[in-house]
């Protein structure tokens, strides 16, 4: 291969030929190697007992790099907290890039250590991939697709589903940064405090928090859609109203700042670095208090309660004390925001 800062994706990349080989072997092993992936064989066979979990997904976001991530470092945090919110310890994972013709590999090996740094992190490997290349103008840059693996300890039995009257709703930390970090990448904003977006791996937070108690219901991290989101599909799945307090969610200044301008509500936009937890009520204090001790939960908070009125539906009091429906997201606030 020449010198990385001269070149660019070709076709040829994809082609499954010699310059394939030579970006996996150049371009990605160095980063990621480990006994399971540099077999490169065309699956990886791993020994696993017990209950598994097993999520995928896909990542557009644009641009690639934005204030506090960038799509390398969004693909292995969504994959680990996706697998994270059932309980599980993620172990694996797969990496698959589509790839426009053109793009720089400066690019990709800034992407390619990103990933890297955020899987060790973690405490998870990859250990499978692949690489497609498509003609210019047919993608845009460069998407990822993930899979994860991860083990289900005994005893752990979290879901949607799970929560019940009389629980506390706990959020992990302040709302909105992912979204607006990327907006305002995206559209060129400037806020007098930049905004970095929260994307980090939260399974060793979930871990210290299922040590701190065995009665966590219910986990999920508020992506797209938002907390808004989240709260509707527990209350849904549950079939449990949730009421929470306006005055109790966190939200940092320049983030309400920002929503204000853009007319977006808070409680809608997307983050990569929190978790919503539906916790009995005699251990929400002490999960909190054991969040707290973790960086990515230094301003966790209990931000309402599981209520059997109103099943399926989330409902805020208000600063002033009256009290509003909080609805689903409905159509598309931030396009290809992960």
């Amino acid at each position: 291969m020449k010198p990385l800062k001269d070149e660019k994706i070709l076709l040829a990349h994809g082609s499954g030929g010699r310059l394939s080989h030579d970006l996996v072997e150049k371009g990605f092993l160095p980063a990621f190697d480990n006994p399971l992936l540099s077999k490169l064989d065309d699956s990886a066979i791993f020994e696993a007992k017990g209950r598994l979990a097993f999520t995928t997904d896909s990542y557009i976001v644009t641009p690639i790099f934005f204030p506090g991530g960038d799509i390398g470092k969004l693909a292995v945090c969504g994959t680990v907290n996706d697998l994270s919110m059932s309980g599980a310890i993620p172990l694996y994972l797969s990496l698959s890039f589509i790839i426009e013709e053109g793009f720089l590999l400066t690019d990709l090996v800034k992407i390619v250590t990103s990933i890297k740094e955020a899987a060790e992190e973690a405490g998870v490997k990859v250990v499978t991939g692949d690489t497609k290349v498509v003609n210019r103008g047919s993608a845009d840059k460069l998407f990822i697709n993930t899979a994860g693996v991860g083990i289900v300890p005994d005893g752990v039995h979290i879901s949607g589903s799970n929560a019940r009257a009389g629980d506390r709703v706990i959020l992990s930390g302040p709302i909105g940064d992912h979204g607006i970090a990327v907006m305002s990448e995206r559209e060129g904003l400037k806020f007098a405090s930049p905004v970095k977006s929260d994307c980090s791996p939260l399974n060793k937070l979930v871990a210290e928090m299922l040590e701190a108690s065995g009665e966590i219901h219910s986990l999920r991290d508020p992506t797209r859609g938002g907390l808004a989101s989240t709260l509707n599909e527990f209350a849904m799945q549950s079939q449990v109203g949730i009421l929470i307090h306006e005055d109790m969610i966190p939200v940092r200044d320049e983030v309400r700042a920002a929503c204000e301008m853009l007319g977006f509500d808070p409680l809608h936009v997307a983050n990569e670095g929190r978790l919503v937890a539906v916790v009995a009520p005699d251990d929400a204090e002490r999960v909190v208090e054991r969040m707290r001790q973790n960086k990515y939960g230094t301003e966790a908070a209990i931000i309402g309660e599981v209520r059997e009125e109103h099943p399926g539906r989330v409902v805020m009091r208000t600063r002033l004390g009256a009290s509003r429906i909080v609805d689903m997201l409905v159509g598309e606030l931030l396009p290809r925001i992960c």
